[in-house]
């Protein structure tokens, strides 16, 4: 056995961790990580603009796949630091936890806490340029990545210390940076995911304008977004393709503790609820104390509006947080100090004193609002949509199909529809969701029954986007998902009782199995959010081609692919499949389903607001937005694969 001694443990100086272990800092070396690079120095610009330092942030996309941002605040400072006798840039850019986030002296409200933020985005550049605007003088420094002569990379190294470069009347920080190859799976930022984060800024930061221009493709594009409406324009955008119950989105907002939480919310006619929370600017996806305050505050206030109007009586029992919010859409936005957020990708809050102030502060807000009484046909409105949700719930139930009656409907038999696998572990096991009976025979025929459950579909799926969810628990292809994978659903939805670690959607790669992994995917994101949010949720990849020279077989997912793969090729035979049902138990197995050779595609919310959009859009009831969006974004003439789109607006596991 080989010796484990003290010249076994590791010291990285520097920058190095950073390249060792980039996941450690940004999350992944794929397309979310290099869009969290851009996050990093985006969000420091914010910071001057959240703090009343600045009102303009911009960001360049330049045809050479770096990017630039720049904003117009106060500038990085150029002094020397007194501890390492280097200019205060340079320390900020090469020293891991340095930046003037850890007090409360310069910024009063900051989304970069770690500061790391800067550093790791000069340790994983080709190069990093900084310009600093302040006191009329212009100032540069930069920094580069390069092989040493023992091959080592060696990181986000200075060419020379900060220099002074001119005059000017400019001020503020522009930071230009080009993500290494040698680190990225791609360095081509989207278009779309950049200008979704600057106009969901722009709506967080009342009346600050925020640019984006994109020079890589010819002519190039550009947007800018500024909104003086702030968070309520928001709630309007999110509700614009739904029908608003009222025209204005209620505005709630106050000081206590110092901490200042901001909240706005409109109901409109549908049967699904959305809830969007930041804190200093960076999106909450995954909630925290500050959502159950807001929600707690809200479902007391309105049932106290109810008793009091005679809405309900004093022997009816309160009605539910879910009854309430239902049809809601509502944006919830905080600033304070000494956030503890959940690693450094920041998606959950934990402050236990946030929970007690936005308890306090909307319960006051909306008590007042609902007691105005010019406010009183708002009141009325919400309380009628409840009752008329609690009444619907209270039908289902009577009939055995309402959500409180889903612990039966989990222990109902799937009457032979599910192909369950021997292993007991759900963080090994697998549940395909297969298109059709043929499919779904060669899936189970082909599958390793140690760990894969195969479960056919063989009925229509209803949209969910426009049924309650006792209309969906009718549905029976639906109860037999909710069965297989055990977690229930809605209010009642828990991960104590999943029995699977990937649930993946296997579909046929044409219009209609698009519109089945649509439909399951409206589903998942509706009634099982907290699956796609842990990343339980994948949709598999079935080869379009079979390709055969002899005894050499080789598999194509894209048009594009084939005609790689065929190029300079003579005397093969090609099989195009036009669904899963084709293909035999052993192909199925090798292509889609074989964890050493397949690719799944993990389906995640990297923009949670923006999803909310999407989802109304493409699967509400309005069709203009719907024929709209397609006219816009639809190229049928385009080659590039499904999973080539994949890598830029998803995970992929190989």
């Amino acid at each position: 056995m080989r010796e484990y001694t003290a010249d076994d443990i590791k010291l990285m100086e520097g920058l190095e961790a950073v390249r060792v272990r980039p996941g450690m800092y940004i999350g992944s070396t794929g397309a979310r990580g290099l869009h969290h690079m851009l996050w990093e120095i985006v969000d420091n610009s914010v910071d001057e603009v959240a703090n009343g330092y600045a009102d303009t942030v911009s960001v360049t996309i330049n045809k050479d796949n770096s990017i630039s941002v720049e904003d117009n605040g106060r500038g990085i400072p150029v002094g020397t630091h007194a501890k390492t006798g280097l200019s205060a840039v340079e320390v900020v850019f090469t020293k891991l936890h340095a930046g003037g986030k850890f007090g409360n002296e310069s910024y009063a409200y900051s989304g970069g806490l770690h500061g790391v933020g800067a550093s790791v985005v000069n340790a994983l550049s080709r190069y990093l340029i900084v310009e600093v605007f302040t006191s009329g003088r212009a100032y540069e420094q930069r920094f580069h990545s390069y092989e040493g002569a023992d091959g080592k990379i060696i990181s986000g190294a200075p060419e020379g210390p900060l220099a002074e470069v001119g005059r000017t009347r400019r001020k503020g920080t522009r930071i230009t940076f080009l993500p290494d190859d040698r680190v990225f799976e791609t360095i081509s930022l989207s278009f779309d995911i950049v200008s979704n984060r600057m106009r969901e800024l722009a709506y967080l930061n009342r009346g600050a304008r925020f640019l984006l221009e994109d020079k890589r493709d010819r002519g190039g594009k550009s947007r800018e977004f500024m909104y003086s409406g702030g968070i309520c324009d928001f709630v309007k955008e999110l509700n614009a393709d739904k029908k608003p119950l009222y025209p204005e989105p209620i505005f709630l907002s106050g000081m206590k503790d110092g901490i200042y939480v901001e909240a706005a919310l409109q109901h409109n006619d549908g049967y699904s609820d959305s809830l969007f929370s930041y804190v200093n600017n960076i999106p909450t996806t995954e909630g925290g104390t500050h959502e159950t305050g807001f929600k707690t505050a809200f479902t007391r206030v309105m049932n106290e509006y109810c008793r009091r109007t005679g809405v309900l009586k004093p022997k009816d029992v309160s009605l539910a947080g879910e009854d309430f919010r239902e049809g809601m859409i509502a944006v919830l936005s905080l600033r304070m100090q000494n956030v503890q957020f959940e690693g450094q990708t920041k998606t959950h809050l934990g402050n236990t004193e946030a929970k007690t102030v936005v308890e306090a502060l909307i319960g006051e807000r909306l008590t007042s609002f609902l007691e105005d009484l010019k406010n009183a046909s708002l009141g009325a409105i919400m309380a009628d949509k409840a009752v008329k949700a609690a009444k619907a719930k209270e039908a289902a139930r009577k009939a055995k199909t309402m959500a409180r009656e889903k612990s039966k409907l989990e222990n109902a038999p799937l009457v032979g529809k599910l192909a369950s696998c021997t292993g007991r572990n759900p963080d090994e096991n697998e549940l395909f969701i297969v298109e059709g009976d043929s499919a779904g025979g060669s899936a189970k025929q082909g599958r390793d029954r140690r760990f894969q459950a195969i479960l056919p579909l063989r009925g229509k799926l209803p949209n969910v986007e426009k049924k309650r969810l006792e209309d969906v628990l009718q549905n029976e292809e639906y109860r037999s998902i909710i069965t297989a994978i055990g977690t229930g659903i809605g209010s009642d939805f828990t991960m104590a009782g999943r029995k699977f670690d990937k649930v993946i959607i296997l579909s046929d790669a044409d219009q209609d199995g698009a519109h089945i992994r649509a439909l399951l995917l409206t589903f998942f994101y509706r009634y099982m959010k907290q699956l796609i949010i842990d990343g339980h949720v994948y949709m598999g990849m079935p080869p379009l081609y079979k390709i055969q020279r002899g005894n050499e077989v080789q598999y194509a997912y894209s048009d594009a692919e084939l005609a790689r793969l065929t190029r300079g090729m003579k005397n093969y035979t090609l099989q195009r499949y036009k669904g899963l049902g084709e293909m035999n138990p052993l192909q199925l197995w090798d292509t889609t389903m074989n964890p050493e050779h397949r690719t799944l595609v993990q389906v995640t919310i990297e923009d949670a607001a923006n999803v909310e959009r999407m989802v109304s859009v493409l699967m509400g009831d309005d069709v203009a937005p719907r024929r709209a969006y397609i006219s816009e974004h639809a190229d049928f003439n385009k080659a590039d694969s499904f999973e080539d789109k994949a890598r830029v607006d998803g995970d992929i596991d190989d």
